[in-house]
């Protein structure tokens, strides 16, 4: 379990702005919600966190690991996963195959393990069972021989969780998980980001518009707007707060 430490991180593109000197922390097993209007810099800030983007100025590190130093293929080496906005899945493989494609940052099978097979069997056999045994914890597991392409988008999304845990991250990025879904997928969903991080000791960081979501499921919270943060504490603190407020209802602060 570690402690997630984002310090005085500003993003510019061009002339835009999209974070400024955002600085805020995660306990660790904390489920932590990041929230604010469309354009707040959510989004902006799992990209830099993942190494999608760089960073203008400042620093992001989880535990002793500096994040900004990594190359964005070695950010699930070192304990981040995530899921996304858009589904990033693969439709025309199985449940099962889409599990397992999340343990490719375990994988001891190099370049030449890979020509000459050897030892390749038994590790696809541990990572089957491994991906079986998650999707089995999901719910998923009479879906496991199914293709992805055939299933509802709520079904999907657990997948999606699925393949991230796959990876065995320290950190869980979920990114709008319960966008798209009903209410009952949603009140399902929040109980289940709940037993995964209890049961695999992660901390966690969600972007989510459900406020009743977030503000039910997180220990922590964590507002933006235009690339700032304007309150971070206790959701019914945040909650209450005459910025919040007003970005989300256009009222003066």
């Amino acid at each position: 379990m570690t402690q997630l430490v984002v310090t005085d991180v500003s993003v510019r593109f061009g002339g835009i702005t999209a974070l400024d000197g955002l600085s805020f922390s995660v306990e660790p097993g904390q489920i932590c919600g990041l929230i604010g209007p469309n354009g707040a810099g959510k989004t902006t800030l799992f990209n830099c966190v993942s190494r999608i983007y760089d960073t203008s100025s400042g620093s992001i590190t989880l535990g002793d690991t500096d994040l900004l130093a990594l190359p964005a293929h070695r950010i699930a080496h070192h304990g981040v996963a995530r899921t996304f906005q858009n589904l990033g899945l693969f439709p025309s493989l199985t449940f099962l195959e889409n599990t397992m494609a999340g343990a490719y940052a375990r994988s001891r099978v190099g370049y030449l393990r890979a020509v000459t097979r050897v030892g390749v069997a038994k590790e696809e056999r541990t990572l089957r069972t491994q991906a079986f045994e998650l999707l089995d914890f999901l719910g998923l597991s009479h879906l496991a021989f199914e293709k992805a392409a055939d299933q509802p988008f709520g079904t999907l999304k657990r997948l999606e969780l699925a393949r991230a845990l796959a990876a065995k991250p320290r950190l869980l990025l979920l990114d709008e998980p319960a966008g798209g879904l009903t209410h009952g997928e949603v009140d399902e969903l929040t109980e289940v980001i709940r037993r995964v991080r209890d049961s695999f000791g992660l901390t966690v960081l969600l972007v989510e518009h459900h406020m009743a979501m977030v503000m039910g499921i997180s220990d922590h919270v964590v507002a933006m707007n235009f690339g700032r943060k304007i309150a971070d504490g206790a959701p019914e603190t945040v909650r209450s707060h005459p910025e919040v407020v007003s970005a989300y209802l256009g009222a003066p602060a």
